[in-house]
């Protein structure tokens, strides 16, 4: 099955799902083969790997380890377009619509774009909106973007309305890694009810109830990243409390 298969046909079955998110720049073969058992055993659905800024070179390395130990679909959430690996199954083809940057809009995918060619990657377009968190965040300074101020819930519709009618597939909401401030219920509800597209958020979810919360809230897929780096057991919890 498609990755974009499997993320829309869980949004028309009104199933939630679990992504956990993978910073190569932060793990080990043996806390790769460790998270890989574990998301195993809790059924997650999907594997993020990328970040910000990824430094030692590991992204080959992770993906490997992950498709060697686990059938979880992998996907790349590129930071930049050296975050390309043809051995995952899928990439979020990323547009920071949320901001201003031309290199971020399209800039970067033109470099991307004959790479991904003949990479035999999924090519997945998404609406990558950045949400205020409390701080300035990895993914605001390396985007040089500024994101939607938390309250601006009309802003917040209203761009993701137009990331879908330019045919992107899925939008994304985050508040970055390291989110002092998770996004706000109310502006779920409101981007959520004004797309038909599956609805992605992450940043600053911490606990099973805010994954929950966000879930009821409209979102489809909730994506945790630094929280479980932090907090053993937190895969087994968050995925049960999406799944329901």
């Amino acid at each position: 099955m498609q990755v974009f298969d499997k993320i829309y046909g869980g949004k028309k079955e009104g199933k939630k799902q679990f992504a956990v998110l993978i910073d190569p720049d932060k793990c080990s073969n043996s806390s790769l083969d460790a998270l890989a058992k574990e998301a195993n055993d809790s059924e997650v659905d999907f594997f993020f790997v990328g970040g910000s800024l990824i430094t030692n070179n590991n992204l080959d390395n992770c993906v490997s380890v992950l498709k060697a130990n686990s059938d979880i679909p992998v996907v790349l959430f590129p930071g930049n377009t050296l975050q390309i690996n043809e051995k995952a199954d899928a990439i979020l083809f990323l547009s920071v619509i949320s901001g201003r940057n031309p290199e971020m809009l399209i800039g970067q995918h033109v470099i991307a774009a004959p790479r991904l060619k003949v990479s035999g990657l999924e090519i997945i377009p998404t609406g990558y909106m950045l949400i205020e968190s409390g701080r300035a965040t990895s993914a605001s300074y390396m985007s040089n973007t500024t994101p939607i101020p938390n309250d601006k819930n009309d802003i917040a519709a209203c761009t993701a309305m137009a990331g879908e009618m330019l045919g992107l597939k899925t939008i994304f909401m985050d508040g970055g890694s390291g989110a002092y401030n998770p996004i706000s219920t109310e502006m779920i509800q409101a981007v959520s009810g004004s797309i038909n597209a599956p609805l992605i958020t992450g940043g600053g979810i911490k606990t099973p109830e805010k994954a929950a919360e966000n879930c009821a809230a409209g979102a489809d897929i909730i994506v945790v990243g630094n929280a479980i780096e932090k907090r053993g057991n937190l895969v087994q919890e968050i995925a049960g409390a999406v799944h329901g």
